[in-house]
């Protein structure tokens, strides 16, 4: 699937092909019949739209001939969370599903999608809003790990939390201010959460999660890459599965 779709007429079949786009991008004042459909088609599937000027669609345009729309589709279809459930219910384990918090990097995303199939975990959520998407550029990163490791996008992801705590899942997020993780039991039906690059893991997603947890440093500096934190976290949770056997 092409990650890029310029024009108006490509990019109304491209939603009406039922194309996951990750964001639209329509120049700002635009309101002709063409635009208004696209933007309407878009509200459908809660794609997110971004209204900006000519200046910004000509540097984002590969073709030169967007006529003042662009869609970035997602180059992998995307799962939903109940589908992620079942991949765990017929392995028959407990739920094990990393949450993204504002997750902006490809190469993040990518190699944190890598992680989740080689730790075991059943699949990965991400939102909607102030994060990347299934880009090319997270397939690649991601090793493979795409064809294999379900990705759900969803539009409220500390809604999406409260319903799978409801279900009996217990939830877990990366930060300096927790407990050791060493220190934590990390079995059973578990949502591990890392949080974005800069910010960390959002005050309202801290709130709702059962446990803090801290990755032990003992360098100068005072924290680590977001996909190598989840790697860090998510083979301890393996760890602890593995011993509680």
């Amino acid at each position: 699937m092409s990650e890029q779709i310029e024009g108006r007429n490509a990019v109304i079949e491209a939603f009406r092909a039922g194309k996951s786009v990750d964001k639209l991008f329509i120049l700002d004042g635009c309101q002709d019949g063409p635009v208004r459909t696209i933007a309407k088609e878009a509200r459908k599937t809660d794609t997110v739209i971004h209204y900006v000027s000519k200046e910004r669609l000509d540097s984002l345009s590969e073709t030169g001939s967007h006529q003042g729309v662009i869609a970035q589709a997602a180059a992998y279809a995307y799962s939903s969370v109940e589908e992620i459930l079942e991949n765990a219910r017929r392995k028959n384990e407990d739920p094990f599903i990393i949450f993204l918090d504002g997750i902006e990097d490809p190469h993040n995303l990518g190699a944190i999608i890598r992680t989740a199939n080689l730790a075991g975990a059943h699949g990965v959520v991400i939102p909607k809003r102030r994060a990347v998407g299934l880009t090319a550029t997270v397939a690649k990163t991601s090793a493979g790990a795409l064809n294999y490791t379900p990705v759900a996008k969803v539009t409220n992801l500390g809604q999406t939390i409260e319903e799978l705590k409801n279900k009996g899942m217990w939830f877990v997020c990366a930060d300096m201010g927790g407990e050791t993780m060493y220190r934590l039991n990390l079995t059973g039906p578990i949502g591990m959460v890392i949080g974005s690059e800069g910010e960390g893991v959002s005050r309202l997603i801290r709130e709702k999660c059962d446990y803090i947890a801290s990755i032990p440093m003992k360098g100068d500096i005072d924290s680590l890459n977001a996909s190598v934190a989840a790697g860090v976290l998510a083979y301890e949770i393996l760890r602890q599965r593995y011993h509680a056997k």
